[in-house]
């Protein structure tokens, strides 16, 4: 109650309302969807001559939270190269501004992890981006804007004006002629504090990879709000997937519900 709205990742509203990792089931409601893709595996740069993640036994990977798409998607692509997320590596949560600081201590041999936090391991020489997450899911969510459901009709004028708000924000965020304003606009200290020139080229999708390339993906990092239920889905296949959730779920209900 300390909070009546917050940008999150995206699992953790559906958490939330199911009451796992959690003392109590709180039903939630994702309102808008913060950004698509935005997100990378980047290694150290001593792996460069492992690209290929069947040789990737033994590695410690960092992601956000537990209940994160990064999470997740990272364990989804382990599973697919056949190693064992539980078994082969070792997954820490760490929060993303700690990330680069962790890969240059070699407390960690990679991340996945939301932008700028990829970039900047490029950028400060210590790392290189392995491959966007766009290419796992184009178009995967990342972060969500979340309330919990009883402030939909106990505070409506509110939320209307915060949703208003952010769709409005990701209108203009989507397009590509404003991305260098808000690259600069969010750059700042008091916001994300990265250099600018690391935020831009998230944005504009122009970069260095780290392996001595300059990639051009327009669509690295997207903004588009609907809150398919679809997403909801599949994260509640991946949980139950890897154990966070025991029982049978309605999962149609629960995505529909959240």
């Amino acid at each position: 109650g300390e909070y009546d709205a917050a940008h999150m990742l995206a699992p953790m509203p559906v958490a939330m309302s199911l009451g796992v990792g959690v003392a109590q089931p709180i039903p939630w409601a994702v309102a808008a969807i913060e950004n698509i893709n935005g997100q990378a595996i980047t290694l150290a740069n001593k792996h460069k001559d492992k690209r290929n993640p069947k040789d990737w036994k033994g590695f410690r990977f960092a992601v956000p939270f537990d209940f994160s798409m990064h999470n997740y998607l990272l364990r989804h692509y382990l599973a697919e190269a056949g190693l064992d997320p539980d078994r082969d590596v070792q997954i820490r949560a760490v929060p993303p501004p700690e990330m680069v600081a962790n890969l240059r201590a070699d407390n960690i041999d990679g991340f996945l992890g939301p932008d700028p936090f990829n970039q900047r391991a490029v950028f400060d020489g210590i790392g290189f981006i392995h491959l966007l997450t766009r290419e796992l899911w184009d178009g995967h969510p990342c972060c969500a804007f979340a309330v919990p459901r009883s402030m939909l009709t106990e505070a409506p004028n509110t939320f209307a004006a915060l949703l208003r708000a952010i769709i409005d924000a990701t209108a203009f965020a989507q397009k590509p002629e404003n991305r260098r304003e808000v690259a600069a606009a969010i750059s700042a200290q008091n916001y994300l504090n990265q250099p600018e020139t690391v935020v831009t080229q998230v944005l504009t999708g122009t970069y260095a990879d780290g392996l001595g390339q300059v990639q051009r993906v327009p669509d690295r990092i997207g903004f588009a709000p609907f809150p398919w239920p679809s997403m909801a889905m599949w994260i509640l296949t991946q949980m139950k997937r890897w154990g966070q959730v025991q029982r049978d779920l309605d999962y149609a209900q629960v995505a529909q519900q959240v």
